[in-house]
């Protein structure tokens, strides 16, 4: 059964760029290590809420828009082992220091479908 890997991602704006090509590099080595499939999505409709909202959710900033993405993948055990590869790749080595992003305020999780995929 496919295994389904969520982000939230808050990124400068002025940074977006270099995240987009982080996350290009980041697709490319995810799917040389089984991902069946890689999304990332730029927040167009993701209003401040008053009590809950994508962007309360991890600290947005005005200056900050809100990146959505899931990567799927065919069990459980192929994410937890493309995860341990792709953190010992050279290519996303390439990035440490250099991220374009909060990671203290990303947030993620693995999620079991039961319905589509």
């Amino acid at each position: 059964m496919a295994y389904v890997e969520g982000f939230v991602v808050p990124v400068p704006r002025d940074r977006l760029e270099d995240y987009k090509a982080m996350s290009r590099v980041v697709e490319v080595i995810f799917r040389e290590l089984g991902a069946l499939d890689y999304v990332e999505c730029v927040g167009d409709d993701v209003p401040y809420g008053t009590l809950t909202s994508f962007p309360r959710a991890v600290q947005a900033t005005e200056d900050e828009v809100v990146v959505f993405a899931w990567v799927v993948h065919p069990s459980r055990e192929s994410r937890d082992a493309c995860n341990k590869a792709a953190m010992d790749d050279p290519r996303m080595k390439s990035w440490e220091g250099k991220i374009p992003f909060d990671g203290k305020r990303m947030i993620f999780g693995g999620f079991v479908p039961f319905q589509g995929l």
